[in-house]
């Protein structure tokens, strides 16, 4: 009982998916009998005088009998055939309208869901001890007593009906037979109405209250949508784990660039961002590898070793570090100050001698200043931070 009051939660996606796949999904009966008895009465309406005809022509075949009829020893079981095959031609089509209707109801009241699962052997139903808390559960309780009173409706409707149209049903017995068919046909079609719409109207209070009753019964506690969190998301030690190990895999294929770049911008040792440009196949220079603090120090001893310059530009260094990301291109407002220091990396490149190359004097790139976090506006505290950790360039 304190369990089923802490499900105050409405059910997740998830567990209305699973409650499908187990074939718990909002079905009305009352529904199912509202179309059943309605397609019913429609189609007999609609071909009441051309089923009134057939009949009225099979009883004049069945009665019509001659000599040679009488000579042949299987002509009463040849007669009793055709008699059978016209009934059914009648009530075949028939059958399969009512049978759409039903399926069309059980659409309309949960839609769609095929499942072999319920159909499973369940032992433990075999049990009638492990049942009868079942038959005396309030759900069984409820659905009784609306089939009861559903009965009573039914039965009120009809006998009303009956006893106001007495003298009709008894006068039909002095009547033609043609006539007595058309006249029943027609009496019952407003009694099968009149019952239609009881049925009408169960069916609207129904089909509400067994969707009301399907989200109540799959309704979640807190404790459950946690769990329920855990099984979709995983243990949160492992995706910490595994994301650990995804930035390390990441951050030794960004590493395995370096030595390909053309040159490590630095700001001098917090932040590092290698560049490359290769004419032929890029449109702009793009950012191969980026760090801060020891991966910064970490790309500056690969580039040292792998004689990839390096320089110094602290605004560039900043910019490009918080404005590009690592395999995409630099933005276009860096682009005069990255070609500046290419232009540099090409003159080292050319060189005659290492002399000729220290000669050459670093270029110093202008950044847009608000392209320059150290510009940005910061709070006080966050402001004194910044200026105890990062020397001044």
């Amino acid at each position: 009982m304190a369990d089923a009051q802490n499900r105050n939660l409405p059910a997740s996606a998830r567990k209305i998916f699973k409650a499908r796949r187990d074939g718990q999904v909002p079905r009305s009966r009352d529904l199912g009998h509202l179309a059943l008895i309605g397609a019913g009465t429609l189609l007999l309406a609609a071909l009441a005088p051309a089923a009134v005809e057939r009949l009225r022509g099979m009883l004049a075949r069945g009665l019509r009998f001659d000599a040679q009829t009488l000579a042949a020893s299987d002509a009463m079981t040849r007669q009793a055939l055709d008699q059978v095959l016209q009934m059914l031609l009648m009530v075949l089509p028939l059958g399969i309208a009512m049978a759409l209707a039903a399926v069309a109801a059980s659409l309309l009241s949960g839609g769609w869901n095929f499942t072999l699962k319920p159909l499973a052997p369940k032992f433990d139903k075999l049990n009638p001890l492990a049942g009868l808390p079942r038959l005396l559960s309030r759900h069984q309780l409820v659905e009784t007593l609306k089939a009861c009173l559903l009965a009573a409706v039914l039965l009120t409707v009809g006998g009303l009906y009956l006893k106001q149209h007495l003298g009709e049903f008894i006068a039909l017995s002095g009547q033609p037979l043609a006539t007595a068919l058309a006249s029943s046909a027609e009496l019952l079609r407003g009694g099968v109405m009149l019952l239609v719409l009881a049925l009408g109207a169960f069916a609207l209070v129904d089909v509400p209250l067994q969707r009301w009753r399907l989200a109540n019964q799959l309704k979640m506690s807190f404790d459950e949508v946690k769990q329920e969190f855990k099984e979709q998301e995983g243990n949160a030690e492992v995706k910490g784990k595994m994301k650990a190990r995804m930035r390390q895999m990441a951050r030794r294929r960004m590493l395995a660039a370096v030595p390909e770049a053309d040159l490590v911008v630095m700001n001098p040792t917090h932040y590092a961002v290698a560049l490359k440009y290769d004419e032929a196949t890029m449109a702009a220079p793009r950012v191969v590898a980026k760090g801060s603090d020891l991966l910064a120090l970490r790309i500056r001893d690969l580039a040292a070793e792998h004689q990839v310059p390096v320089l110094q530009a602290p605004p560039l260094a900043r910019a490009l570090y918080a404005h590009a990301e690592i395999d995409q291109e630099i933005p276009a407002v860096l682009f005069g100050a990255v070609a500046q220091v290419l232009a540099w990396v090409y003159q080292l490149r050319r060189a005659a001698t290492p002399a000729a190359a220290a000669a050459l004097s670093a270029p110093t790139p202008a950044v847009p200043p608000e392209l320059d976090p150290q510009n940005a506006p910061q709070r006080p505290a966050a402001a004194a931070r910044r200026r105890k950790r990062t020397p001044e360039a």
